[in-house]
């Protein structure tokens, strides 16, 4: 007779089968009875290890079902960026994945609202293709380099977003290595383009002013917005990490000092030669000192420039900041796409300064010194701000003072080296006038920073001598640059 393989079924017919012989043995009823209940219980027995085998499989589909899910969530990118596996396997860690048309277009769509949709700069976005549209159907300069400055606001600050989006998946080290290259970016892909054109002043000019701009300007309004918030303490920071700024921006000023007393003294060997020789050697010293104080950030000396905190003892970053909300690929896409767009409204911003010169009647030294870096950088502005508003002195010290230090100790010398390779005389001279600004500028910061601490009246002082900076270079007449002469152009 076939038996039945099914565990339930082949119990049953146990059960029957010894009913029957118990019956046709004469069995008494207690004993019958006794036999049937062992059996029952070994059916119910058999049932329940069906069921938790059942359960056990169940279980392991909702965890596969979960991982599907935590692809895309912020704790488990966090659990794997700092996973010792996490760079080798990346998301194919936890088994294999299905993936079809669905999960990759709810993926593509969730990348989207972090990346584009969340943020409420985005709204500025379509300013970017309204210049190109205006630029081709009007040529107004004016409108063009207005609607090209305030598209490009949105785009660097999604861009360093995705830089430090990526940092989160590849250390320290690397992660620092990216904040220097693409923290600054949107300054040095409009300089690459102003050197292709040739418009050496602009190059200058713009990276001064950013510079400026985030000495004064930016570290002002943090300190007097700090001070306000918190108007009956001072807000303490690093005073190890400003010093050591400090004394980066001092050598930046060495570098671009000696080329322009060189020049106004004529004391050159050979007259035009050794002023360029002399900023392209400088420049290379200078990127070497800029790698060798990232070595000594992140490396050597990396527990001496931790945070502050009330109390005044070292201690890490808050770990409120610490999950990334998009993955590694996801980051290196973003940073492809927004440095392409960046780039595409940086051709039209650099073509449009001279018309835009002409059309509002101001100098381009006040353009590219003071509207650049004011427009271009406020999102910049806008988060040291913030951070000084919830005691976090060393984020704002970070975005202000450090930014300006890779300008002045990479952005700079990057310059003058693709310069060199372009074969334009990009060089360190940046004229009188403006190394004596910068001059005086870093030394007023310094002796601010020296107590390592901050309030409101610090701050204040900051932004009154930004604006006599700012009034200065309105009434500046560049000597150099063709869009400070008078013109026959119309204000188109």
């Amino acid at each position: 007779m076939h038996q039945p393989r099914d565990p339930h079924l082949l119990a049953t017919h146990r059960v029957l089968r010894y009913i029957k012989g118990s019956i046709s043995l004469g069995f008494d009823v207690f004993a019958s009875k006794v036999l049937i209940t062992s059996y029952l219980l070994e059916i119910t027995h058999s049932m329940m290890d069906s069921r938790a085998i059942q359960m056990e499989s169940l279980d392991e589909r909702s965890e596969l079902e979960f991982e599907d899910e935590s692809l895309v969530s912020p704790a488990s990118l966090a659990k794997k960026a700092h996973s010792p596996g996490a760079i080798q396997h990346g998301s194919f860690s936890g088994g294999p994945q299905v993936y079809n048309a669905s999960y990759m277009r709810d993926r593509v769509f969730r990348s989207l609202k972090v990346v584009v949709f969340t943020p409420k700069i985005s709204l500025l976005m379509p300013f970017g293709p309204l210049a190109v549209i205006v630029h081709s159907l009007t040529g107004h300069h004016g409108w063009v380099f207005f609607l090209s400055l305030v598209g490009i606001m949105p785009l660097a600050e999604r861009l360093g977003y995705a830089t430090e989006q990526l940092a989160f998946f590849t250390g320290a080290t690397v992660g620092g290595l990216l904040n220097a290259t693409f923290g600054n970016a949107t300054e040095l892909i409009i300089s690459i383009y102003a050197l292709k054109h040739g418009m050496m002043r602009v190059v200058q000019q713009s990276l001064l002013g950013s510079i400026l701009s985030n000495m004064l300007l930016v570290l002002g309004c943090a300190f007097f917005s700090g001070g306000i918030v918190f108007y009956n303490k001072e807000q303490v920071f690093n005073k190890a990490a400003a010093v050591v700024n400090s004394g980066l921006l001092l050598m930046a000023v060495m570098g671009l000092m000696f080329p322009a007393v060189l020049h106004y003294t004529h004391t050159e060997v050979q007259f035009g030669k050794s002023e360029l020789a002399l900023s392209r050697f400088s420049s290379c010293v200078m990127l070497v000192a800029y790698a060798a104080y990232l070595f000594f950030q992140l490396k050597s000396q990396k527990n001496q420039y931790m945070s502050i905190d009330e109390g005044g003892s070292p201690t890490e970053g808050s770990s409120d900041d610490d999950i990334p909300e998009i993955s590694k690929w996801e980051s290196i896409i973003w940073l492809s796409i927004l440095t392409a767009w960046i780039s595409i409204l940086s051709e039209y911003l650099v073509n449009a300064i001279e018309g835009a010169s002409v059309a509002w009647k101001m100098p381009v030294a006040f353009i590219c010194v003071i509207l650049l870096p004011i427009v271009g950088n406020a999102a910049e502005h806008a988060s040291a701000i913030m951070f000084a508003m919830k005691d976090k002195l060393d984020i704002s010290l970070g975005v202000a003072i450090g930014s300006s230090t890779q300008i002045s100790m990479f952005g700079i010398p990057f310059c003058v080296i693709v310069g060199w390779i372009m074969g334009r005389p990009m060089d360190l001279n940046f004229q009188l006038f403006e190394t004596a600004t910068l001059f005086i500028t870093v030394l007023v910061v310094a002796f601010l920073l020296q107590e390592g601490t901050s309030n409101y009246f610090k701050g204040l002082m900051l932004i009154l001598c930004y604006l006599i900076v700012a009034a200065s270079f309105f009434v500046h007449v560049d000597p150099i640059s063709v869009a400070d002469k008078p013109s026959n152009n119309s204000d188109k």
